[in-house]
C-alpha cells in the first residue's frame, strides 16, 4: 500500500485552476522534494492532500483511505510565514501539539507525553529554549520547534513546507539530518524545496511540478535538464546542466 496516492487532483481559486489533473504516487520510506517554480502550485497540493482547501475533483488517499481516517499517520510543517507567531505560548506547548492525537484534544498531557515533547525537542537542540514564548525565537528556532512537533506526533509520512527557507546553515544541517534519521525509521517525507543546488545531495525521490506533474521518480532519472526546463521554461538559464546532471 503506498503512502500517498494523489489520482487526477484539480484545485481552483476563483476559478483559476491551480492544479490541474495530479496524478502520482509515492513510495514508502523516502525523502521526496516536490520541485517547481512560484506559483506552481506545491503548498496548495499539500493543504489539498491535508484536507484544509476543496477541491475541483480527484482522490487523495494515505495507506488506501481518506486522510480524515488516517490524519494521525500525517505530520506537517507548515511555511514559517503561515504560523501567527505572536500567540502566547511557549515552545514546549508547541510540541505538545503534537501529541493530541495520542491524548485527545481537551485531555491534559500526561508526564510521558511531557518527556516524549522534551525528547522531540532534544533532538532539534531546543531543550533549554522548552519555556520560551515562541515569538522570541529567531526563525531556525522557530523551525527547530515545530520540526519537534512534527517528531512528536510520531507519524507515518510526513509533508514539510519549504522547511529550509530562513533558516542558517546549522539549522539546515540539523534539518537534513533530522529527514534522513526519519527515513532510517521507514517514514516517509514529502519536503516542498526550492533550492535546485541541493535537490541531488538531499533527496532520492522527486516529484516537479508546474500545475501539472511534469515528471515523478528517483532522483537519478528525473532530475534533469530537460525536466527542469519543461518545469520553469525559460526562468531556468542561471542552472547549467551540470548541476543537474552528474
Amino acid at each position: 500500500m503506498k503512502p500517498l496516492t494523489v489520482n487526477q487532483l484539480t484545485v481552483a481559486y476563483q476559478r483559476q485552476a491551480v492544479l490541474e489533473d495530479v496524478s502520482f504516487s509515492v513510495p514508502e520510506g523516502k525523502l521526496i522534494g516536490i520541485i517547481g517554480p512560484n506559483g506552481a502550485g506545491k503548498s496548495t497540493l499539500m493543504k489539498a492532500i491535508l484536507d484544509l482547501i476543496p477541491r475541483v475533483k480527484g482522490d487523495i488517499s494515505i495507506y488506501g483511505k481518506p486522510y480524515k481516517q488516517q490524519r494521525h499517520l500525517v505530520g506537517y510543517v507548515p511555511q514559517r510565514g503561515s504560523v501567527d507567531w505572536d500567540f502566547p505560548t511557549n515552545a514546549l506547548d508547541v510540541v505538545l501539539m503534537g501529541r493530541y492525537g495520542h491524548i485527545g484534544l481537551w485531555k491534559r498531557p500526561r508526564k510521558e507525553d511531557v518527556a516524549v515533547a522534551m525528547q522531540c525537542l532534544e533532538k532539534v537542540g531546543m531543550t533549554s529554549y522548552a519555556k520560551r514564548q515562541i515569538s522570541q525565537l529567531s526563525g531556525g528556532q522557530q523551525q527547530r520547534v515545530f520540526l519537534a512537533r512534527a517528531l512528536a506526533q510520531d507519524a507515518s509520512i510526513y509533508l514539510m513546507d519549504e522547511p529550509f527557507v530562513g533558516v542558517d546553515a546549522a539549522t539546515e544541517k540539523a534539518i537534513i539530518e533530522l529527514l534522513n534519521e526519519l527515513k532510517a525509521k521507514g517514514k516517509t517525507v514529502l519536503v516542498v524545496h526550492h533550492d535546485l543546488q541541493t535537490v541531488r545531495d538531499y533527496f532520492d525521490w522527486v516529484l516537479l511540478l508546474n500545475k501539472q506533474v511534469i515528471a515523478a521518480g528517483p532522483t537519478e532519472e528525473v532530475f534533469t535538464y530537460e525536466n527542469l526546463q519543461k518545469t520553469y521554461g525559460g526562468k531556468l538559464a542561471f542552472l547549467s546542466p551540470q548541476h543537474v546532471v552528474r
